[in-house]
């Protein structure tokens, strides 16, 4: 397995180990325009090229960081960060589905995936589209992911990862904002 997709996919096996142990796990089935091939995470009809091969690429990732999300939430954005030839951070973003109302109205989920062997500062920012609605953030020193954080109404709204070797430092390893759902 790629290094890449280790911090996130440990965290599925367990998750999955454990719900195994209770559930009978069926087949997924998406009735709402979202796709889900033989076990691969489900992914918004919507989501881009990039995303399509992220989560074609890295199942495990994917599937891990929806569950941290919880039950409805699809896959509308991945990125390998801050390039795919240079990656030390891979962004998540989610949307629950099905919602109700415009695109802006749609929950959304973040997870900022550390893809390095150390543990790094990281802080991850989910916006949404709405001014009076307060980002919410998850920052520290993880050598795993950062997040899930969530917007209840956060589509067309922005995510922003950081990352740097330390707080004190100057330099950032990755600084990226991000749409968090696909908007016209």
């Amino acid at each position: 397995m790629p290094r890449h997709m280790r911090p996130l996919a440990h965290a599925f096996i367990a998750i999955s180990a454990a719900f195994s142990l209770c559930f009978a796990v069926a087949p997924a089935h998406a009735s709402d325009g979202s796709r889900s091939l033989a076990g691969t995470p489900l992914v918004s009809s919507v989501a881009n090229s990039e995303t399509r091969a992220e989560a074609a690429a890295n199942p495990e990732a994917v599937q891990a960081a929806a569950t941290l999300c919880g039950t409805g939430y699809v896959l509308e954005n991945a990125s390998a960060l801050p390039t795919s030839t240079d990656r030390k951070g891979t962004l998540f973003t989610y949307g629950k589905e099905p919602y109700s109302g415009g695109i802006n109205d749609q929950p959304t989920c973040a997870i900022f995936d550390n893809n390095t062997s150390t543990s790094k500062w990281m802080k991850l920012k989910l916006c949404s589209n709405y001014t009076a609605v307060a980002c919410t953030t998850d920052e520290g020193n993880f050598s795993q992911y950062a997040g899930p954080v969530f917007q209840s109404k956060g589509g067309c709204g922005n995510v922003t990862a950081l990352m740097k070797t330390s707080s004190a430092s100057t330099t950032y390893l990755i600084n990226a904002v991000r749409s968090a759902t696909t908007c016209n």
